[in-house]
């Protein structure tokens, strides 16, 4: 009995052993342990300041804010218009070139050894080309006439002095043409109202008008009631910001009367000394547009008083834009004439006729494209750059 337990122990331990073995051969080799690697140490930070306590009865200081800084806005700079005295003296070469063939057509014919009726009417024919017009052309040639035959001149020097003195007289050397745009007695501004038909450079001349005046030492705000044109606002705008003059203006096609209005009652708000108005183009033959002229000029005086109703024309139109000017006065009551383009193809006769059919004084005149060439008008100036009289200049 005890040999066969034995037997069988010894056959349990075999088998145990024969399966530790296939175990052992089906697994491998155990790995190799690896040493753990050494500890990383963590970067030392260094160490704060200490914490001092404020001293007793000492405020904690308040935190520093950083101020936002504003953006720096660049200011355009202004224009420095000329001075209007001597304006027309500086100009007065340029309109010479255009002018000056009426004084020598004229010397030419009266410097004739014989004066007869073909040369005084050559002269006519002279003086009407220049646009002169009939009555004061007709008036002229009389008292040339008449002078050159009781004084016995024939002389070129003579015969200038004569032309020069009957064309001062035709003109008007003592005419007041001054411009009324100083304020009121009651401290309201000066109002000054621009007309004229379509083309005539209304728009430019406010902008001109605009830096005389403020040359003259005048604070200008600008009305831009011609709401019709496309960019007539814009354009008087940037006229206006070139002298730092200001500006009222509307919606395009808006109401110009309300605008002119509007104008004139911020002019008295800031205390202005002049507001300058430019108003829409419009034909001399169309009967609603001249109304509304007159509607606007109702609607500034209840306002105040218009002081300057002014009447812009292309000088080179010649006597068409005397028939302008004469429907104009009958719708406003125009106190002074504007004749612009005078250095291009114009005939300065018209300066004459204007005056001579109307009653009203030629009181500025544009003699070039530049932001400076326009000029208070001065008669004897003029004459002379008309008879291109060389030794004047």
């Amino acid at each position: 009995m005890v040999l066969f337990l034995l037997i069988v122990g010894a056959v349990v331990v075999l088998l145990g052993v024969i399966a530790a073995s296939v175990l052992v051969a089906r697994r491998g080799t155990p790995p190799t342990r690896q040493p753990l690697p050494p500890v990383l140490h963590r970067r030392e930070r260094p160490a704060a300041p200490p914490v001092v306590a404020p001293e007793a009865g000492t405020p904690p200081a308040e935190p520093v804010v950083q101020e936002p800084t504003a953006p720096v806005v660049q200011t355009p700079a202004l224009d420095t218009p000329e001075k209007t005295s001597g304006r027309l003296a500086r100009l007065r070469s340029r309109l010479s070139r255009s002018q000056g063939t009426l004084g020598r057509g004229l010397f030419a014919l009266l410097s004739r050894d014989v004066l007869d009726e073909d040369t005084w009417e050559e002269v006519e024919d002279t003086l009407l080309t220049a646009d002169m017009g009939v009555g004061a052309t007709t008036e002229l040639v009389q008292k040339l006439r008449t002078r050159v035959r009781v004084e016995s001149l024939r002389t070129p020097e003579e015969l200038r002095v004569i032309l020069r003195e009957e064309l001062l007289s035709l003109i008007g050397a003592d005419v007041d043409r001054s411009l009324r745009t100083l304020p009121k007695a009651d401290g309201t501004p000066a109002v000054v109202l621009v007309v004229g038909v379509n083309g005539t450079g209304k728009t430019t001349t406010c902008g001109k008008l605009a830096r005389v005046l403020v040359a003259d030492g005048r604070t200008v705000l600008l009305g831009a009631a011609d709401t019709f044109r496309a960019a007539a606002a814009d354009q008087l705008q940037t006229w206006g910001e070139r002298v730092g003059a200001s500006i009222v203006r509307g919606p395009e096609g808006g109401d110009p009367a309300s605008i002119a209005f509007e104008a004139v009652a911020q002019g008295t708000t800031a205390k202005v000394d002049t507001v300058l108005i430019d108003t829409a183009g419009r034909l001399h033959t169309k009967t609603g547009l001249m109304d509304e002229l007159g509607k606007v000029k109702r609607v500034i005086e209840r306002k105040g008083a218009v002081d300057e109703c002014l009447l812009v024309l292309d000088a080179t139109t010649g006597q068409n834009g005397v028939v302008q000017a004469r429907v104009f006065t009958e719708v406003v009551d125009v106190t002074g004439i504007v004749l612009t383009k005078l250095d291009g193809s114009a005939k300065g006769g018209i300066v004459v006729s204007v005056q001579r059919e109307l009653g009203i004084p030629v009181k500025l005149i544009g003699v070039g494209e530049g932001p400076d060439d326009l000029a208070p008008f001065e008669a004897e100036a003029f004459v002379d750059a008309l008879l291109g009289d060389e030794a004047a200049l």
